[in-house]
Protein backbone atom coordinates (compact mmCIF):
# COMPACT_ATOMS: atom_id res chain seq x y z
CA UNK A 1 0.00 0.00 0.00
CA UNK A 2 1.46 3.52 -0.89
CA UNK A 3 2.07 5.54 2.16
CA UNK A 4 0.14 8.50 0.64
CA UNK A 5 -2.89 6.73 0.27
CA UNK A 6 -5.57 6.93 2.98
CA UNK A 7 -9.52 6.56 2.84
CA UNK A 8 -12.44 8.59 4.29
CA UNK A 9 -13.80 7.26 7.78
CA UNK A 10 -16.30 8.93 9.39
CA UNK A 11 -15.23 8.92 13.63
CA UNK A 12 -18.79 7.78 14.30
CA UNK A 13 -17.92 4.69 12.50
CA UNK A 14 -14.63 4.28 13.11
CA UNK A 15 -15.04 0.76 15.77
CA UNK A 16 -17.09 -1.03 12.68
CA UNK A 17 -15.09 0.03 10.25
CA UNK A 18 -11.98 -0.60 12.16
CA UNK A 19 -11.41 -4.07 11.21
CA UNK A 20 -11.53 -3.35 7.98
CA UNK A 21 -8.90 -0.78 7.96
CA UNK A 22 -6.68 -3.63 10.27
CA UNK A 23 -7.34 -6.41 7.38
CA UNK A 24 -6.28 -4.28 4.41
CA UNK A 25 -3.75 -2.12 5.82
CA UNK A 26 -6.13 0.87 5.17
CA UNK A 27 -5.00 4.27 6.71
CA UNK A 28 -8.17 6.40 7.47
CA UNK A 29 -8.74 10.37 6.85
CA UNK A 30 -11.29 10.11 9.84
CA UNK A 31 -13.74 12.80 9.88
CA UNK A 32 -15.21 14.66 12.69
CA UNK A 33 -18.82 16.35 13.05
CA UNK A 34 -19.46 18.44 15.99
CA UNK A 35 -21.02 16.15 18.16
CA UNK A 36 -17.58 14.25 17.60
CA UNK A 37 -15.65 16.93 19.46
CA UNK A 38 -17.74 16.67 22.50
CA UNK A 39 -14.90 16.36 25.46
CA UNK A 40 -16.67 13.17 26.83
CA UNK A 41 -15.62 11.31 23.65
CA UNK A 42 -11.86 12.38 23.62
CA UNK A 43 -11.47 8.33 25.48
CA UNK A 44 -13.10 7.38 21.98
CA UNK A 45 -10.44 9.24 20.70
CA UNK A 46 -7.72 8.10 22.33
CA UNK A 47 -8.89 4.80 21.79
CA UNK A 48 -8.77 4.97 18.33
CA UNK A 49 -5.21 6.13 18.22
CA UNK A 50 -3.82 3.60 20.51
CA UNK A 51 -5.42 0.91 17.82
CA UNK A 52 -3.79 2.92 14.82
CA UNK A 53 -0.24 3.24 16.37
CA UNK A 54 -0.26 -0.43 17.38
CA UNK A 55 -1.62 -1.16 13.61
CA UNK A 56 1.56 1.31 12.13
CA UNK A 57 -1.30 3.08 9.89
CA UNK A 58 -0.93 6.63 9.63
CA UNK A 59 -4.10 9.11 10.13
CA UNK A 60 -5.31 12.17 8.10
CA UNK A 61 -8.04 13.77 10.08
CA UNK A 62 -11.28 16.20 8.28
CA UNK A 63 -12.14 19.27 9.84
CA UNK A 64 -16.36 19.66 10.77
CA UNK A 65 -17.73 22.17 7.86
CA UNK A 66 -21.35 22.58 8.40
CA UNK A 67 -22.43 26.20 8.67
CA UNK A 68 -18.37 26.91 9.70
CA UNK A 69 -16.96 29.64 7.68
CA UNK A 70 -13.36 31.45 8.44
CA UNK A 71 -14.09 33.83 6.44
CA UNK A 72 -17.67 35.14 7.50
CA UNK A 73 -18.40 38.52 7.43
CA UNK A 74 -20.59 37.48 10.91
CA UNK A 75 -18.19 37.37 13.52
CA UNK A 76 -19.79 34.97 15.75
CA UNK A 77 -19.48 32.55 12.54
CA UNK A 78 -16.01 32.99 12.51
CA UNK A 79 -16.10 32.66 16.34
CA UNK A 80 -17.48 28.97 16.48
CA UNK A 81 -15.28 28.04 13.43
CA UNK A 82 -12.66 29.10 14.91
CA UNK A 83 -13.23 27.30 18.58
CA UNK A 84 -14.55 23.80 16.42
CA UNK A 85 -11.04 23.77 13.80
CA UNK A 86 -9.11 24.06 17.78
CA UNK A 87 -10.93 21.47 19.02
CA UNK A 88 -10.00 19.70 15.82
CA UNK A 89 -6.70 20.33 16.01
CA UNK A 90 -6.39 18.53 20.04
CA UNK A 91 -8.23 15.29 18.04
CA UNK A 92 -5.50 15.62 15.41
CA UNK A 93 -2.75 16.04 17.82
CA UNK A 94 -4.25 12.95 20.35
CA UNK A 95 -4.63 11.03 16.81
CA UNK A 96 -0.65 11.90 15.57
CA UNK A 97 -2.49 13.46 12.61
CA UNK A 98 0.20 15.37 10.22
CA UNK A 99 -2.55 16.75 7.96
CA UNK A 100 -6.10 18.06 8.34
CA UNK A 101 -8.48 19.19 5.75
CA UNK A 102 -10.99 22.51 6.23
CA UNK A 103 -13.12 23.60 4.10
CA UNK A 104 -13.05 27.67 3.37
CA UNK A 105 -16.48 28.30 2.97
CA UNK A 106 -16.30 30.75 0.01
CA UNK A 107 -19.11 30.62 -2.35
CA UNK A 108 -19.29 33.98 -4.79
CA UNK A 109 -23.16 33.63 -4.60
CA UNK A 110 -23.63 34.23 -1.20
CA UNK A 111 -21.01 37.17 -0.82
CA UNK A 112 -22.42 38.45 -4.25
CA UNK A 113 -19.52 37.85 -6.59
CA UNK A 114 -17.33 39.93 -3.62
CA UNK A 115 -14.64 37.83 -2.88
CA UNK A 116 -12.15 40.52 -0.95
CA UNK A 117 -14.45 41.19 1.78
CA UNK A 118 -14.36 37.01 2.36
CA UNK A 119 -10.70 37.26 1.73
CA UNK A 120 -9.74 39.62 4.29
CA UNK A 121 -11.73 38.17 6.89
CA UNK A 122 -9.53 35.02 5.98
CA UNK A 123 -6.54 36.69 6.83
CA UNK A 124 -7.45 38.09 9.99
CA UNK A 125 -8.88 34.51 11.43
CA UNK A 126 -6.06 31.77 10.13
CA UNK A 127 -2.52 33.29 12.17
CA UNK A 128 -3.71 31.81 15.17
CA UNK A 129 -5.20 28.61 13.74
CA UNK A 130 -1.10 27.93 11.93
CA UNK A 131 0.32 29.23 15.02
CA UNK A 132 -0.98 25.86 16.77
CA UNK A 133 -0.67 24.20 13.98
CA UNK A 134 2.91 24.78 13.58
CA UNK A 135 3.84 23.84 16.92
CA UNK A 136 1.79 20.11 16.90
CA UNK A 137 3.51 20.20 13.40
CA UNK A 138 0.45 19.54 11.52
CA UNK A 139 -0.48 20.61 7.80
CA UNK A 140 -3.73 22.53 7.24
CA UNK A 141 -5.29 22.06 3.63
CA UNK A 142 -8.16 23.78 1.99
CA UNK A 143 -9.89 21.90 0.36
CA UNK A 144 -12.45 23.14 -3.37
CA UNK A 145 -15.67 23.27 -2.56
CA UNK A 146 -17.72 25.77 -4.28
CA UNK A 147 -15.09 28.00 -5.73
CA UNK A 148 -15.19 27.99 -9.75
CA UNK A 149 -11.89 29.61 -10.10
CA UNK A 150 -8.89 29.06 -8.19
CA UNK A 151 -8.41 32.85 -7.36
CA UNK A 152 -10.12 33.27 -3.65
CA UNK A 153 -8.01 30.21 -2.64
CA UNK A 154 -4.40 31.26 -4.36
CA UNK A 155 -4.94 34.72 -2.39
CA UNK A 156 -5.79 33.39 0.83
CA UNK A 157 -2.78 31.00 0.13
CA UNK A 158 -0.17 33.40 -1.10
CA UNK A 159 -0.92 35.91 1.31
CA UNK A 160 -0.60 33.98 4.27
CA UNK A 161 2.56 32.15 3.07
CA UNK A 162 2.53 29.24 5.62
CA UNK A 163 4.52 26.29 5.32
CA UNK A 164 1.47 24.82 7.79
CA UNK A 165 -1.11 26.11 4.87
CA UNK A 166 -1.81 24.25 1.67
CA UNK A 167 -4.61 23.14 -1.07
CA UNK A 168 -6.66 19.99 -1.21
CA UNK A 169 -7.43 18.99 -4.84
CA UNK A 170 -11.26 17.66 -4.58
CA UNK A 171 -11.90 16.20 -7.87
CA UNK A 172 -14.98 15.56 -7.50
CA UNK A 173 -15.90 18.92 -6.27
CA UNK A 174 -14.18 20.55 -9.37
CA UNK A 175 -16.58 17.90 -11.44
CA UNK A 176 -19.43 19.78 -9.82
CA UNK A 177 -18.71 23.44 -9.23
CA UNK A 178 -15.26 24.79 -10.89
CA UNK A 179 -15.62 26.53 -14.19
CA UNK A 180 -11.84 26.25 -14.65
CA UNK A 181 -10.25 23.24 -16.35
CA UNK A 182 -8.01 20.39 -14.25
CA UNK A 183 -4.78 22.01 -16.26
CA UNK A 184 -5.85 25.79 -15.52
CA UNK A 185 -6.63 24.76 -11.69
CA UNK A 186 -3.54 23.09 -11.44
CA UNK A 187 -1.53 25.56 -13.15
CA UNK A 188 -3.14 28.28 -10.23
CA UNK A 189 -2.47 25.86 -7.35
CA UNK A 190 0.33 23.40 -7.75
CA UNK A 191 2.90 25.37 -5.33
CA UNK A 192 0.08 24.69 -2.83
CA UNK A 193 -1.36 20.97 -3.44
CA UNK A 194 -0.88 18.98 -0.55
CA UNK A 195 -3.59 16.57 -0.63
CA UNK A 196 -6.03 15.36 -3.19
CA UNK A 197 -9.68 14.15 -2.36
CA UNK A 198 -10.78 10.98 -5.08
CA UNK A 199 -14.27 10.29 -5.94
CA UNK A 200 -16.05 10.05 -8.84
CA UNK A 201 -19.74 11.44 -10.18
CA UNK A 202 -21.39 12.58 -13.82
CA UNK A 203 -21.88 16.32 -12.45
CA UNK A 204 -25.34 16.21 -11.72
CA UNK A 205 -24.96 15.30 -7.84
CA UNK A 206 -21.60 14.93 -5.14
CA UNK A 207 -21.92 11.01 -5.43
CA UNK A 208 -18.90 10.18 -4.17
CA UNK A 209 -18.52 6.97 -6.55
CA UNK A 210 -15.70 4.85 -7.20
CA UNK A 211 -12.89 5.67 -9.42
CA UNK A 212 -14.42 5.05 -13.39
CA UNK A 213 -17.69 4.73 -11.96
CA UNK A 214 -18.19 8.84 -13.14
CA UNK A 215 -17.06 10.89 -16.15
CA UNK A 216 -13.86 12.49 -14.46
CA UNK A 217 -10.32 11.98 -16.40
CA UNK A 218 -8.54 10.23 -13.63
CA UNK A 219 -5.49 9.36 -16.35
CA UNK A 220 -5.85 13.13 -16.70
CA UNK A 221 -5.42 13.61 -12.69
CA UNK A 222 -2.67 11.55 -12.09
CA UNK A 223 -0.61 12.94 -15.23
CA UNK A 224 -1.23 16.23 -13.62
CA UNK A 225 -0.15 14.73 -10.03
CA UNK A 226 3.36 13.43 -11.26
CA UNK A 227 4.52 17.14 -12.12
CA UNK A 228 4.34 18.10 -9.18
CA UNK A 229 7.26 18.85 -6.91
CA UNK A 230 6.32 16.66 -4.13
CA UNK A 231 3.87 13.81 -4.22
CA UNK A 232 0.57 14.37 -2.15
CA UNK A 233 -1.01 12.34 0.54
CA UNK A 234 -4.46 10.85 -1.40
CA UNK A 235 -7.65 9.86 0.51
CA UNK A 236 -10.57 7.77 -1.46
CA UNK A 237 -13.79 9.33 -0.47
CA UNK A 238 -15.55 6.29 -1.82
CA UNK A 239 -18.91 6.34 0.65
CA UNK A 240 -19.52 2.35 -0.49
CA UNK A 241 -17.22 0.08 1.22
CA UNK A 242 -16.91 -2.70 -1.81
CA UNK A 243 -16.70 0.12 -3.88
CA UNK A 244 -13.76 1.51 -1.59
CA UNK A 245 -11.90 -1.47 -2.00
CA UNK A 246 -11.99 -1.83 -5.68
CA UNK A 247 -11.04 1.92 -5.96
CA UNK A 248 -8.02 1.25 -3.79
CA UNK A 249 -6.92 -1.70 -6.55
CA UNK A 250 -7.88 0.69 -9.06
CA UNK A 251 -5.84 3.99 -7.67
CA UNK A 252 -2.66 2.10 -5.87
CA UNK A 253 -1.00 2.00 -9.43
CA UNK A 254 -1.41 5.34 -9.96
CA UNK A 255 0.25 6.22 -6.85
CA UNK A 256 3.83 4.98 -7.62
CA UNK A 257 6.18 6.78 -9.24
Amino acid sequence: MPEQLHVHIPFSQFNRHFPLLRKNRLQPEIAFKWPDLDPSLLPAVKQAARQLAEEGLAVTVHAPFMDLNPGAIEPLVREATHQRWMQTLEVAEILQARLVVLHPGFDRWRYGGQSQPWIDACLEFFPPVLEQAARQQCLLVLENIFEETPETLVAVLKKLDSPWLGHCFDAGHWRLFAKNSMEQWFSSLSPWIRHLHVHDNFGDRDAHMAVGEGDIDFDKLFRLVATLKNPPTVTLEIHDCEALLRCVDTVKPLLIR
